[in-house]
């Protein structure tokens, strides 16, 4: 598992990378899901598992070397750094092509969530009563999840933290959104867009010599939120990696019963058919992000009620989203009939 890998696997470490950062971005969608259907969702976990002491008294006693052998850490960096790319480059195009053809990216979105449950469903093995029963606990929560109404924001530190820990649980357990999580939780905005843009002000004033923002406590207060945030986001990364490196080790079938259920419950978060509600502010106009566009609060779903163009090319792009799923699958079989 922990092999110096060939510049073709490191590349695909990336692409891989790619997919999660732009995943992870989109509310209602999991970058766990693309580590699952891409298979190397185990070694991710098994990978932030090894963040533990042991790392930590390596990194401390100079053994840079060692301490990223242990981690997995040419593993982890390419995935990284294909986060990292996907901030500002893909993750863009996804906001584009949201802003411009939402309908048929939620459309894709939802065939391949559909794709991701029969690829991961397909090698479960026997079902039995055990694991229907986990499987059914799966879709309810999935499904309590996908229509909780968003609370209002909160900027208690101690909450702040908690955001964090459950925010970044979308990369290690598929079909949890973490984005969306965020939105429930009234703290999207607060969290994603007024402290992270506090943050890029603050780097803009410092190349600039302008310190200034010293002594503007809104600032204070946003990078103090966003810091705490960020710990969070680390707490939460590694605890949830070490949970679920020791379910997944001890209970496996009965783990992926509940993710399964958990993604086919995450299904109404990427229902593509939904009116939009929007965040207000102090004198209840919606209010905008960086960009100019309106913040959502969450979604108003509907079964569509004319069978018209877009609604036959909104199921052309979920049939179309499924396959791209069910592609890998095929790939990845054609590939081992090589091997043999």
């Amino acid at each position: 598992m922990y092999e110096n890998r060939s510049f073709s696997d490191k590349t695909w470490l990336v692409l891989k990378g790619l997919g999660m950062g732009a995943a992870n971005k989109v509310p209602g969608v999991s970058g766990g899901v693309v580590a699952f259907v891409a298979g190397f969702y185990e070694e991710f976990i098994y990978s932030l598992q090894k963040v533990n002491k042991k790392a930590f008294k390596l990194f401390i006693d100079g053994r840079f070397k060692s301490f990223y052998r242990y981690i997995n850490g040419q593993f982890l960096s390419m995935l990284i750094l294909g986060m990292v790319i996907s901030y500002f480059s893909i993750s863009k195009l996804l906001d584009y092509l949201i802003f411009h053809f939402e309908l048929y990216v939620w459309s894709a979105f939802f065939g391949m969530i559909i794709g991701s449950i029969y690829f991961i469903a397909k090698d479960f093995g026997d079902w039995n009563r055990k694991y229907a029963a986990y499987l059914l606990c799966g879709v309810i929560a999935g499904l309590a999840i996908s229509f909780l109404e968003p609370a209002k924001e909160n900027s208690n530190l101690f909450f702040v933290f908690f955001c964090g820990i459950i925010s970044v649980s979308g990369m290690t357990l598929p079909g949890f959104s973490g984005s969306f999580i965020l939105i429930l939780f009234g703290n999207y905005v607060l969290l994603l867009v007024d402290s992270v843009n506090a943050l890029f002000d603050t780097f803009a004033n410092i190349i600039q010599f302008d310190f200034s923002w010293v002594f503007n406590p809104e600032r204070i207060e946003l990078l103090k939120v966003l810091t705490v945030f960020s710990l969070g986001s680390l707490v939460g990364l590694v605890s949830f990696s070490h949970l679920l490196a020791y379910v997944l080790k001890r209970f496996k079938k009965a783990t992926y019963a509940v993710i399964i259920g958990f993604i086919a419950g995450s299904l109404g978060v990427v229902w593509p058919w939904k009116e939009k509600t929007y965040i207000l502010d102090a004198v209840g106009e919606i209010r905008f992000d960086t960009n100019g566009r309106e913040i959502i609060s969450g979604y108003n779903r509907y079964f569509p009620s004319a069978f018209d163009t877009q609604t036959v090319m909104a199921i052309v792009f979920i049939i179309l989203g499924a396959l791209i799923v069910l592609s890998l699958d095929w790939y990845d079989n054609h590939k081992k009939k090589q091997h043999v």
